[in-house]
């Protein structure tokens, strides 16, 4: 081998010795995913194998348009990995290649959200999604009275469907009502914050009758989909949307699939290919499609619908177990991955449980419940059982989990009246700072370290804890 000119010698040397910076921030969350709780509904923990993909030399390879239509040279082996992802998705998910395709090439779940759009409709077409603080999602034409806050609602007109407010499920009779008057081209159904399944055959009548496309996203549970432990979109949409990154528990990205024989678009698959690429994006992240590909051989084996499984007895036993110590969760209870915990009848807010389980390692996030006036300032918390059952957690690990949230609501409870006042900010001193004649901040120190000594007895996907070494810059108080 020749030498290696010295402009070139950077090529060759590891991250720890090139950018010492990045790898102590990677050794740091690496830490912090090992010594928390991941309780975020949208979360997961992917496997190693897709993690060896994604960090690929696929990663220097440009790609744009289709297998064997590329706009560029050398894609022999990317089209045979594309045509493989594609294989998989329609494999994982139980279609018939003869009336179902799919892009596997979108970047996130939003921009194949818009992209798809982009297929449907026109700007300025109608659209109908479940409103965001009812458990919606942002690209599903949210909007505020003083802002349209995202594309779909920037290059649509878009009317939010909401819950039924004594049930708090998804009000399909007054969805109908609506579309009488509204007349949408396109009704979105799927969540981001939604406990209960969907009554899928009732969307498709509603859509039919006003010859709309039905589109599913199912970011969310498209995992449990996939193992049968949910109602199946496939059998009544014209498009499905997905993330890869949440109950899937592969990398980061996106999926469309899309009927090739849908009555309202003969010409739906070139329609989604063109909105892709070129309208949406340019050349797709072929080191993410392969690990996308890896991912989905996953979900095809055996083993996928027994976690599948686990995930919703963990969320269920979660729900159930807070249910006991007097809680109140939205529909209270669960078909899913995820709760939804109401606070208000505690006079808590999300932000104030969010800031201090992070404080404690359980990772949870501020959700808008049925009911708030705002989604920004949200009354309650999503919870997920995603990641820690990837973390090899069970049931009677859950009631461990539900007791430490028990005790971190008691906690910011203390802290917000020892804190003197409802701000954030009084809150987060009152929780830090450790004040004489006040216990608040040293209870926060002695949970921390149990729930981290809990969390480090379980493994992390592609981690060798054995060799972990707490990293600079991360200061413990034990």
């Amino acid at each position: 081998m020749s030498a290696i000119p010295d402009f070139n010698k950077p090529l060759y040397a590891p991250l720890a010795e090139i950018d010492p910076e990045v790898q102590n921030i990677i050794d740091k969350e690496t830490w912090r995913q090992y010594s928390g709780l991941e309780l975020i509904a949208s979360e997961n923990l992917t496997s190693l194998a897709a993690m060896e993909a994604n960090g690929s030399i696929l990663t220097n390879k440009y790609s744009e348009g289709l297998p064997n239509a590329r706009y560029y040279g050398g894609n022999e082996w990317i089209d045979e990995l594309e045509v493989l992802c594609q294989k998989r998705a329609l494999q994982a998910f139980h279609l018939d290649p003869t009336k179902w395709g799919v892009n596997v090439q979108p970047y996130s779940g939003s921009t194949a959200n818009f992209a798809a759009l982009t297929a449907m409709l026109q700007p300025q077409d109608r659209l109908m999604g479940l409103g965001l603080p009812d458990g919606g999602h942002l690209t599903h034409g949210y909007y505020t009275a003083k802002k349209k806050m995202t594309a779909s609602s920037i290059y649509f007109q878009s009317l939010p469907y909401g819950l039924d407010p004594s049930t708090h499920l998804i009000d399909y009779e007054g969805l109908t009502k609506q579309a009488r008057i509204f007349k949408p081209r396109l009704i979105i159904c799927g969540a981001s914050a939604y406990p209960r399944d969907w009554d899928y055959k009732t969307l498709r009548s509603v859509a039919d009758e006003h010859d709309a496309f039905l589109m599913a996203d199912i970011a969310h549970t498209s995992g449990l989909v996939a193992a049968g432990e949910l109602a199946d979109p496939f059998e009544f949409c014209d498009v499905v949307t997905t993330t890869t990154h949440k109950t899937l528990r592969g990398p980061r990205a996106g999926l469309i699939f899309f009927r090739k024989d849908s009555p309202k678009a003969k010409d739906l698959e070139k329609r989604i290919n063109d909105a892709v690429f070129p309208a949406c994006q340019g050349g797709p992240h072929n080191h993410t499609i392969a690990a996308i590909a890896t991912t989905l051989l996953q979900a095809c084996q055996p083993t996928w619908k027994a976690y599948a499984k686990q995930v919703i007895a963990n969320a269920k036993t979660l729900g159930e177990e807070l249910i006991a110590r007097g809680y109140k969760l939205q529909t209270q209870g669960t078909d899913n991955h995820l709760v939804l915990w109401d606070l208000r009848p505690l006079g808590l807010t999300g932000s104030k449980l969010e800031k201090l389980c992070d404080y404690v390692g359980i990772t949870i996030n501020k959700n808008a419940v049925s009911g708030d006036a705002s989604a920004q300032v949200p009354g309650g918390i999503r919870l997920g059982t995603s990641a820690l059952t990837s973390r090899n957690m069970l049931t009677d690990d859950m009631k461990v989990v539900a007791e430490f949230l028990h005790r971190a609501v008691q906690l910011a409870l203390l802290l917000q009246k020892e804190a003197g006042s409802k701000l954030l900010k009084d809150f987060i001193r009152a929780a830090t700072v450790v004040e004489e004649g006040k216990v608040g901040a040293k209870t926060v120190i002695d949970l921390r370290r149990e729930v981290r000594a809990f969390a480090r007895k379980w493994p992390v996907p592609g981690v060798d804890s054995s060799k972990l070494v707490r990293p600079a810059g991360i200061e413990e108080d034990d």
